[in-house]
């Protein structure tokens, strides 16, 4: 039996008006492109291939956006868990350049995305505070912030002092990145998927699991659980973490973190711009603001792959995080409202895994392993479209699911 990908009390299917239902798969169908799974690299795949000519089918084994959706915390950010200048010494500085690039152009295009949505999700442009948890860090932070002026991405170094008077607490030294934003992940998702499935040549199925069956005659052939077979000319796997339990082949490592939102509060004192903070530490802890006035928090990573189904330990994980709030602002009124433990993937070196099947021609992988998933999510959806359309793309070998895998520098 697979894990849950999450135990606990969500917090974003609270903030949902109404969750749009699509039908089963009940009838044999062709198309251009399969996309397997409604999540967040789904809904984007799925929202930017409809612009193309192509006809479009999403299948997904839950309903839409009640994955590891429903889980994430909404952080959007083009840093990395990995540094700069951390990568460099791994890949070399001209290929973590280009990565760092790709994260900086997808949170413009999901910018520009979040704001052509017909509904509002709740995208919100912010900076983000990243400080130095020991003052051994300070010194990793000066670094990183000479790399990333030295390329031209939007930053600024704090001193102990700057932190203080901008952000109410004391940290030995921060860099605060511009460009980055917050966001809904469950309204994203949801409302990509219904603006995509409202195009003529889009169809969505939940409640559908596909198993593939094989290629024949130029098509990839799959049936789902209830009988019904769809034929495409091309598939994208973006069934997130759930993949790296189908396979051995990805350099992939699935963890449980813990998250909280907080009871709402009227405003937020000392903190400058409701900006996202995390910290150097490892596992780290961060945090961000909500529309309604709360503190989503999350952090505690541990090697168990599979959160704690016991409410009590979930609670227990989550007054530790509520405490590392208070740390940083102990006049807030704040408790715990809701709670949760969720599954999450990493890969070894950093990097997500975007692009060709490594033997499978025509089938495509856009799994957002790793702290900045959405963001891998667009531009593996953006690098996916133009391999398709137009047989290629520059960075490809960056993500590639076959590269070679070798330990960061910073695990």
């Amino acid at each position: 039996m697979e894990p849950n990908l999450y135990h606990g009390n969500l917090y974003w299917p609270n903030t949902l008006q109404y969750i749009p239902s699509y039908p089963s798969l009940a009838e044999d169908i062709v198309c251009d492109v399969l996309i397997v799974g409604g999540g967040m690299s789904g809904a984007i795949s799925a929202y930017i291939l409809s612009h193309e000519d192509l006809n479009i089918v999403v299948a997904d084994k839950r309903k839409i956006a009640h994955g590891s959706s429903s889980a994430n915390t909404g952080l959007l950010q083009y840093s990395n868990d990995m540094m700069l200048h951390e990568f460099a010494q791994s890949i070399g500085e001209e290929e973590a350049v280009r990565f760092y690039r790709l994260c900086f152009e997808a949170m413009e295009d999901l910018k520009g995305i979040a704001g052509s949505l017909k509904e509002d999700v709740q995208f919100k442009s912010r900076k983000s505070l990243y400080y130095a948890s020991t003052q051994q860090d300070a010194a990793k932070l000066q670094t990183e912030y000479n790399m990333l002026k030295k390329h031209g991405f939007p930053v600024e170094y704090l001193h102990e002092k700057d932190i203080k008077e901008r952000f109410g607490f004391s940290k030995p030294a921060a860099i605060l990145t511009d460009g980055d934003a917050e966001v809904n992940p469950q309204k994203f998702v949801m409302q990509l998927m219904k603006e995509a499935a409202s195009q003529e040549n889009v169809q969505v199925f939940e409640q559908t699991e596909m198993k593939e069956l094989g290629f024949s005659d130029g098509y990839w052939h799959f049936t789902s659980d209830k009988g019904a077979t769809i034929r495409a000319k091309k598939v994208i796997y973006s069934t997130g973490y759930e993949a790296a339990l189908h396979t051995n082949k990805l350099g992939a490592e699935l963890n449980r973190s813990f998250v909280i939102a907080t009871t709402p509060i009227e405003s937020y004192p000392g903190w400058e711009d409701k900006s996202l903070i995390w910290e150097t530490k490892r596992p780290y802890f961060y945090m961000r603001t909500t529309y309604d006035g709360r503190i989503v928090a999350g952090g505690l990573d541990e090697d168990p792959m599979e959160a704690p189904s016991d409410p009590a330990i979930i609670q227990k994980y989550g007054e530790k995080l509520l405490a590392r709030i208070k740390e940083h602002y102990p006049d807030y009124e704040i408790e715990v409202d809701y709670a949760y433990g969720a599954t999450f993937g990493e890969s070894v070196d950093g990097r997500p895994f975007i692009g060709r099947h490594p033997s499978k021609e025509d089938i495509f992988y856009c799994l957002g392993y790793g702290g900045n998933g959405t963001v891998y999510s667009m531009f593996g959806a953006k690098m996916i479209r133009e391999i398709i359309i137009h047989g290629q793309h520059p960075d490809e070998n960056l993500v590639a699911p076959d590269r070679p895998i070798k330990e960061s520098a910073s695990n």
